[in-house]
């Protein structure tokens, strides 16, 4: 099973105890979502740690 799926698997259990109605097909969406997400984040913070290494000065 493709990790975006277990994570979307989780979701609709957490929503579930909280007593809130979710379809399988959202809490993929939303899953997919997260992930997209943190694949920008994980790029964005690998641009700025590259131009911070790049932007220094030699000693």
């Amino acid at each position: 099973m493709a990790i975006h799926l277990i994570v979307a698997k989780i979701l609709r259990d957490e929503v579930a105890s909280l007593g809130i109605q979710s379809s399988a097909k959202g809490s993929e969406a939303i899953a997919a979502r997260i992930f997209e997400r943190i694949t920008d984040l994980e790029l964005e913070l690998a641009a700025r740690n590259f131009n911070i290494i790049t932007s220094r000065e030699p000693t």
